[in-house]
């Protein structure tokens, strides 16, 4: 294969990197691997497909440069990203590739679209943070749900998981989050995200069968304040999270992720229930499947494939609704997710 082929994936060994990785090759492109570990990244590429091993650090511009040498479009899968987003993003468009990532954490990804959304579209080269279960699936799923609307009055965004067991990644960057919010609580009101110091609340979802009614946190915000506002007119938008999952999340003894299948994955199965109000009238979307992590790699994948056989609607720094056709993305994501969309 040449060079438009070849795909890099920064934080190539983690969790969800390896994801990327296996679906990279499975739908016949070349996985470049890069990281700051050489001897696993090395191991790695003794695995089947062939992909090609580029030790780089986000405090080394140049390791970088030599990283993404060739390469058609960079996949970033290293969190903290308040920590590698900047360095990786900078090298993107200083080789002229499109970037994805798979952030979760709301600070880094408005620092994206605050910080680089210039020199993104002077450069004409696609960039789309948060390109995962949280923030990419959910704007999706809003934007499908949204259709001809241009406005909403509010965005609830309810997340049914089973069970939540973090990668070591995940709660490196939650500590991140977390200092840099000064243990405060975000929301989204207003039309701005919100610092506050109110206490949890619970409250009932009623979720589509069969998960049905279901105790979830109220405000528990994930980055989809951010990608749905980015490109949506609307003051508010909710999340929440059922309980079981936020319970897991916390406890300082909650096992990472188990493979139960040929593929990886958990036996963790999720429901992400979207409705979006405007003028009284409600419209709804759901997608369900099976492991978080392993189902960012589809969603960050696929929007590589389409951005680089120019199925894009804008390019710059955007959200996975603004750059793509939501609904039919959604579906080409079948079968790893099943979605229902208003007709």
């Amino acid at each position: 294969m040449g060079a438009a082929e070849t795909v890099a994936v920064y934080g190539a060994t983690g969790h969800t990197g390896r994801f990327v990785v296996a679906e990279l090759l499975r739908r016949g492109f070349v996985p470049v691997l890069v990281g700051r570990d050489a001897a696993r990244l090395e191991m790695l590429a003794k695995e089947p497909g062939g992909a090609a091993a580029r030790p780089a650090t986000v405090d080394d511009p140049a390791s970088l440069d030599r990283a993404l040498a060739g390469a058609a479009a960079v996949v970033n899968c290293a969190g903290p990203f308040a920590v590698t987003g900047g360095p990786v993003v900078e090298a993107a468009l200083r080789a002229g590739i499109p970037y994805v990532d798979v952030a979760a954490e709301i600070e880094a990804n408005a620092a994206m679209f605050a910080d680089y959304a210039e020199a993104a579209r002077e450069a004409g080269v696609p960039v789309v943070p948060a390109m995962a279960f949280y923030g990419g699936l959910g704007d999706l799923l809003v934007t499908a749900a949204m259709g001809e609307w241009a406005a909403a009055d509010v965005v609830h965004v309810a997340y049914g998981l089973s069970s939540w067991h973090p990668t070591e990644g995940t709660r490196a960057a939650g500590e991140v989050s977390h200092r840099r919010r000064s243990g405060r609580r975000v929301r989204f009101a207003g039309g701005a995200l919100e610092y506050h110091d109110d206490k949890v609340s619970e409250q009932d979802w009623l979720f589509p069968e069969p998960l049905g009614r279901r105790t979830v946190i109220a405000e528990f915000t994930m980055a989809d304040v951010v990608t749905v506002p980015s490109h949506v007119a609307v003051p508010e938008v909710r999340t929440y999270m059922t309980v079981e999952a936020a319970r897991d999340l916390s406890g300082k003894d909650t096992p990472a992720p188990e493979a139960v299948d040929a593929l990886g994955r958990s036996d963790q199965t999720f429901v992400v229930d979207v409705v979006v109000c405007a003028d009284g009238v409600e419209r709804r979307a759901t997608a369900r499947g099976r492991d978080i992590y392993a189902i960012t790699a589809p969603l960050a994948v696929e929007a590589v494939q389409r951005i680089l056989a120019g199925r894009t609607l804008t390019t710059g720094v955007a959200s996975a609704g603004a750059v793509f056709d939501a609904a039919d993305f959604l579906r080409a994501l079948a079968p790893h997710l099943s979605v229902e969309l208003p007709r």
